[in-house]
């Protein structure tokens, strides 16, 4: 059965790109094609990052191994997405135009949350292969606990580059606050639980 599933998720993680690639082919992307890119590409590395955050909590719930056998390829997934959002911002909207890029990590505080979100997601994307965890140990885990700040960083990224509805930045926050309490609620009750042995 896992067989059959991963390659089917597998499938269903390159479907957005690929409607978007389509319709960007067919300029059906409105009237600003590079924006929707850029956008929809950013929208779906949080959604990503979101969902890897929630195999562990789907785990504890279902008492399944299945969701921490997707966890890893849904976090490259969200890796993969992010080079493609900041490759349509630096080739699409900027044409590789280093002064106004750097310019804009300076001066625009959700590029600046952005650009940290993605420099912290490199280490996790190189060492997330069993051959580097072995590698690192102990200090695996502790680096991939970076995940949290990125998530939090990506939200606040979509937060302050909405000016106007801020309705679908809020639900992602909320999502991961979710996804936060449920990682902290265990932790809490492991501390506080008494153990008469």
């Amino acid at each position: 059965m896992h067989r059959v599933i991963k390659p089917l998720i597998f499938l269903l993680c390159l479907l957005p790109l690929v409607l978007l690639s389509i319709n960007f082919y067919l300029d059906e992307l409105g009237a600003n094609p590079f924006e929707v890119l850029t956008r929809s590409t950013g929208e779906w590395t949080l959604r990503f990052l979101l969902l890897t955050l929630a195999m562990t909590p789907l785990r504890q719930l279902t008492g399944s191994a299945w969701p921490l056998r997707m966890r890893r390829m849904l976090g490259l997934f969200s890796f993969f997405y992010v080079c493609v959002h900041l490759s349509t911002y630096l080739v699409l909207d900027h044409f590789f135009d280093w002064d106004e890029i750097i310019k804009d990590i300076i001066k625009r505080p959700y590029i600046t949350f952005g650009m940290l979100a993605f420099t912290l997601l490199i280490p996790l994307a190189i060492t997330s292969t069993n051959k580097m965890m072995k590698r690192l140990g102990r200090r695996w885990k502790s680096l991939h606990k970076l995940v949290y700040l990125i998530a939090i960083l990506g939200v606040l990224h979509f937060l302050l580059l909405v000016k106007a509805d801020l309705r679908e930045p809020i639900i992602y926050a909320l999502i991961l606050l979710v996804l936060l309490a449920a990682r902290l609620k265990p932790t809490l009750l492991k501390k506080h639980s008494f153990n008469p042995n």
